[in-house]
């Protein structure tokens, strides 16, 4: 039986139940998504790699899986996503598949075995698609680079899609992908979800079992993964399958809880108290002047925890000056170890080759000074938010950027520390969160005239996971249809 005309209508959840019940094949699922991908990943450029025949014999083993238990009652023993698409960033080590960091300077070899995060959804039953586009080394809020086209926002093609998630934002906001997991080290899940009007949730540190990205500092683990899908329920599906086994609560702390975040996401949360703030750590050293959209989208989703009963109060956060140092210092310390041949190092994008180049120059005591800092920052910020359930703030300053605005134009020409100071400015609320550890959802509550997305982020406490999405179930506000 198909339902290929009425596969792209699906939600990630509609899906996995047709997929369950035999009402739609693995193989069917995966032709409909090659084929959008086939279709439009020309114009966006979410996609690095494709890789279909593997899709093909993915979803063909997973039918014949279902024919084999369905011929014995045992359907029950299908895995969670069974014959679901989805995407890997092309940062993300996947099988026999090259990753390229987004960068011309690797050799891209087919990786040797997969990531953490890509053995799980392979047990959990995923099919994949192929890898999206990064920014190299996943170091930009942008996903541009030197070996392929720049990631587009669908909602607009002139725009960039957000990064270093950005591919895989484009993939799901465009119906190439029903869902598809993403990284985020200073706000790579929580920017793309943004600029493309999706659901993203960075989930909090440790949760998910995908390591710390290459060279990253150890005592600090930036990196953490997390889902981006089209609502809160089908980011709960995905997160479910990457947080196989652990117990949890819908109350923001871990305990016991006899369903998981999909059960949770659909209950209301308690009476929560909400702190509203447009503070940064980088209201000191840039020009951080939020959009009218901006504080809308701030406004309607102060509303909407209000209409629902929860306590919204304006907050005075305080941040220690010394915050944009220390973040840089760690963030680019990575990359200063990243083993690049030194006659490829001119491939390098200005910004990466600048950062290397500082990073490889910064004392090992210096670093260490930095790092030490921020834990002191963790500890302080977690002690300020103490008083509240949820912090309120835009998920960015300003609408989607065109591609090419931050590294300049026909009229200028950006330095490195422009691009820089572009991408702090765009984006200043996201990365303190990643230095304290928390969970944090990017959600979208406001449409532009000109139909961009612009949402809000709330951060939670370690384990408000689950509270983080029915939250989200609130506020998030779907695209609305053409008129």
């Amino acid at each position: 039986m198909t339902l290929d005309a009425g596969i792209g209508a699906l939600s990630a959840v509609a899906l996995r139940d047709a997929l369950r019940a035999g009402e739609v094949s693995a193989r069917e699922a995966a032709e409909h998504f090659l084929g959008r991908i086939e279709a439009e990943n020309g114009r966006l450029g979410a996609f690095l790699t494709v890789t279909a025949e593997r899709a093909h014999d993915d979803a063909a083993a997973a039918d014949e899986l279902h024919a084999r238990l369905a011929r014995s009652g045992r359907l029950a023993e299908l895995p969670p996503l069974h014959g679901m698409p989805t995407a890997f960033k092309d940062l993300t080590d996947v099988a026999g598949v090259p990753t390229t960091h987004g960068s011309a300077a690797l050799d891209a070899r087919p990786a040797p075995g997969d990531a953490p995060i890509v053995a799980l959804l392979r047990q959990a039953g995923v099919v994949g698609m192929g890898k999206t586009q990064v920014p190299e080394f996943g170091l930009t809020a942008y996903s541009e680079n030197r070996i392929g086209p720049p990631s587009r926002n669908p909602h607009g093609l002139a725009l960039s899609s957000g990064g270093s998630s950005g591919g895989s934002a484009a993939a799901v906001a465009a119906g190439l992908v029903p869902f598809a997991p993403g990284s985020d080290g200073g706000g790579s899940v929580r920017i793309p979800a943004a600029a493309c009007g999706i659901v993203g949730l960075k989930a909090g540190r440790g949760l998910i079992p995908e390591g710390q990205s290459a060279g990253e500092p150890g005592s600090l683990q930036l990196v953490v993964a997390g889902p981006l899908a089209g609502s809160a329920e089908d980011a709960a599906l995905l997160l479910d399958a990457l947080v196989p086994r652990i117990a949890h609560s819908d109350h923001g702390h871990r305990g016991r809880h006899a369903g998981g975040y999909l059960d949770a996401v659909v209950r209301e949360p308690r009476r929560l108290r909400v702190a509203v703030s447009l503070a940064s750590p980088w209201d000191a050293r840039y020009r951080i002047e939020p959009e009218p959209e901006a504080l809308e989208a701030l406004r309607r989703g102060a509303e909407a925890l209000a209409s629902a009963g929860h306590l919204v109060v304006e907050a005075d956060l305080r941040f220690d000056n010394r915050y944009p140092d220390a973040f840089t210092a760690a963030w680019t310390a990575g990359v200063g170890t990243a083993r690049i041949r030194p006659e490829r190092e001119p491939l390098l994008t200005p910004l990466t080759r600048a950062f290397r180049r500082r990073a490889q120059q910064r004392s090992r005591a210096k670093l260490e000074e930095s790092l030490a800092f921020l834990r002191q920052f963790e500890r302080d910020m977690v002690a300020q938010l103490s008083d509240w359930d949820l912090l309120l703030s835009p998920a960015l300053a300003q609408t989607p950027r065109p591609v090419g605005w931050f590294t300049g134009g026909p009229e200028w020409h950006a330095t490195v520390d422009d691009d820089y100071g572009r991408q702090c400015e765009f984006a200043p609320w996201s990365s303190w969160v990643n230095v304290c550890g928390l969970p944090a959802v990017a959600a979208t509550t406001h449409w532009t005239d000109a139909g961009l997305p612009m949402g809000v982020q709330a951060v939670g406490h370690p384990g408000s996971e689950a509270l983080l999405l029915q939250v989200a179930r609130i506020l998030h506000v779907p695209r609305p249809p053409a008129r």
